[in-house]
């Protein structure tokens, strides 16, 4: 729905000129915004119709290198999910770090950040949440006289028992006699530490696919919309938000913010004995060996590493490194040795290379060639499938997204030219008395509360154009206050309705609103706190924030050459 009303939004304050070119018209539909008398736009002539953006660009916005990218990225983590290589990933970390309270929370989150930043944060956490449920299962519900692996049923997991269940009998004379509990203290003590620990496992999931998403460009879509809205809006800049800049940025506060995820949901659903969290000093039981073999025996199902598994692995990498080495900064990558323009900079973009990796895995076979035979004719050797078709693709990838990205850059692009997002942008002029740090800070706990009711795609789309021309006015780097904002977008931790990966650990069971809500709350205020810390430190050398960009100038920011109020050096 998202995408569709992005597409409906570019559209529906937009009609066709005569000679071609897209008409805005004065309080037609929302979005439609008369320009202001100090931004005269071309008249038409045609009943108070004012031209704001002919249509081919309008419809280059669709089709931007930042889509390219988000297109190219999808097809890789399509491969991945396709050939459960992502599976294989998450079962061999769990083997690792074992089932041990503690260990296993850190297991699953690392391995489900670390799917996030390649697959989305829908598809890492649908695939982990069922992995985590079947541990916990042989956790707290051990098969007796049967070996896990003969494929016997195990008593249902059941969390939490009704209260009103065998509470009561009733025997043959019909008399009712009630029945005296029969679980211990201590047994119902073990009963709330299962709920307790089956919910932040459950959380932990769903907390580290948003997380994770931060650390790269084609992690999450709103990483995107703020190199889309980047290009769209201050298209003299030198692509100062690509693969490389902005790993270096949100990479470490990524793992910052999932360690202290880490230790709060671990306080929070297993108290501060951290001995017995970690294991510390005893030994390991029956339950955990058979929830230890649950991985095992899931890992071994999957059998050897295929040759289209290998293959992924090594286009995978080749992706990786080639976004890593094109250009930099530090160094001359190849896309500036090779494919340089008349300033030394790369005419290769991120785009480009995730979309010639796509391609190859059109083209590489899943099976080693020559040595498949069809069916249909013995003798005849057939040859393998590709790694991709493209049924599979139509069938995963997520178009609505793809339009979504499109229409924000349409919606984003008509309000730079009708003057909405500066006149928006000028009413926050005030804000220029304010310390800069401040600034950032208020405007990542507004957004973080904003997305926790509506699309983080929606969100970033909305305030982005309105936070670059407010820069703009109080003469404050514009990427000083888009990036804050663009990772609280992924701040979503509160409700099940704020992002997917939620709904799903919601849907599941065993958790309330307001076990969420307890949990995400804090866990909001940490992540505001991350994201200033990262904004007004290692930001600055990345994104060379310490002074107003030449890039960023326009018509009302003359002034902002020689005042001094355009230092962002975070005041002590």
């Amino acid at each position: 729905m998202d995408g569709a009303s992005a597409v409906w939004g570019s559209l529906l304050c937009l009609r066709h000129h005569p000679h071609g070119a897209l008409l805005v018209h004065r309080g037609s539909a929302p979005g439609c915004h008369r320009p202001l008398p100090h931004h005269p736009v071309p008249h038409d002539g045609h009943n108070g119709c004012l031209r704001a953006v002919p249509a081919h660009q309008v419809s280059i916005e669709y089709l931007r290198d930042t889509n390219i990218l988000f297109f190219g990225g999808l097809l890789m983590a399509i491969a991945v999910e396709h050939w459960n290589l992502h599976k294989r990933i998450a079962l061999q970390v769990l083997l690792i770090v074992g089932v041990r309270p503690a260990l296993l929370m850190l297991g699953f989150m690392l391995v489900t950040a670390f799917l996030s930043m390649w697959i989305s944060n829908t598809a890492s956490s649908a695939m982990m949440v069922p992995i985590a449920h079947a541990v916990l299962e042989e956790l707290y519900s051990v098969p007796r006289g049967k070996d896990i692996e003969e494929g016997s049923e195990n008593p249902t997991f059941e969390l939490q028992e009704s209260g009103s269940q065998k509470e009561e009998t009733t025997l043959d004379n019909g008399q009712v006699h009630p029945v005296p509990p029969a679980p211990s203290e201590p047994r119902a003590k073990q009963n709330q530490e299962q709920v307790r620990f089956t919910q932040g496992l459950s959380l932990c999931v769903c907390y580290a696919a948003s997380i994770g998403g931060i650390a790269t460009l084609t992690g999450t879509a709103p990483n995107l919309v703020l190199q889309g809205q980047m290009n769209t809006l201050f298209p003299k800049n030198p692509n100062v938000v690509n693969f490389v800049s902005w790993f270096s940025f949100a990479f470490p506060t990524m793992v910052i913010l999932l360690v202290l995820a880490w230790l709060w949901l671990q306080i929070l659903f297993l108290g501060f004995n951290f001995r017995k969290n970690f294991g510390i000093g005893s030994q390991e039981g029956e339950k955990e060996r058979a929830a230890y073999r649950v991985i095992q025996l899931e890992h071994r199902l999957l059998g050897p590493m295929t040759f289209a598994e290998k293959a992924i692995t090594v286009l995978f990498l080749t992706l990786v490194i080639l976004w890593f080495t094109r250009e930099p900064g530090f160094f001359l990558g190849w896309g500036n040795l090779a494919f340089s323009n008349e300033h030394g900079e790369s005419m290769v973009s991120d785009g480009t290379v995730a979309i010639f990796i796509g391609i190859v895995l059109f083209i590489v076979p899943s099976k080693i060639p020559g040595l498949t035979q069809d069916p249909r004719e013995p003798g005849r050797l057939k040859a393998p499938p590709a790694i991709l078709d493209w049924k599979t693709v139509h069938e995963k990838l997520p178009w609505n997204v793809v339009f979504l990205l499109g229409g924000g850059y349409a919606l984003a692009k008509g309000s730079e030219q009708s003057g909405l997002s500066q006149w928006l942008g000028n009413k926050l002029t005030p804000l220029q008395n304010v310390p800069p740090p401040a600034i950032a800070f208020i405007l990542c706990l507004l957004v973080a509360t904003f997305t926790e009711c509506t699309s983080n795609v929606a969100t970033n789309t909305l305030f982005l154009p309105i936070l670059a021309s407010m820069a703009q006015a109080i003469c404050v780097h514009p990427l000083y206050v888009m990036i804050p904002c663009t990772l609280a977008t992924s701040l979503a931790f509160m409700l099940p309705v704020a992002t997917p990966p939620n709904a799903i650990v919601f849907s599941f069971g065993g958790l309330k609103v307001t076990d969420m809500a307890r949990a995400g709350f804090l866990l909001n205020i940490i992540g505001v706190l991350v994201i200033t810390l990262a904004i007004n430190s290692w930001s600055f050398p990345i994104f060379n924030l310490y002074t107003f960009p030449s890039w960023a100038h326009s018509n009302t920011t003359a002034s902002c050459r020689v005042s001094p109020e355009n230092i962002t050096t975070p005041t002590p």
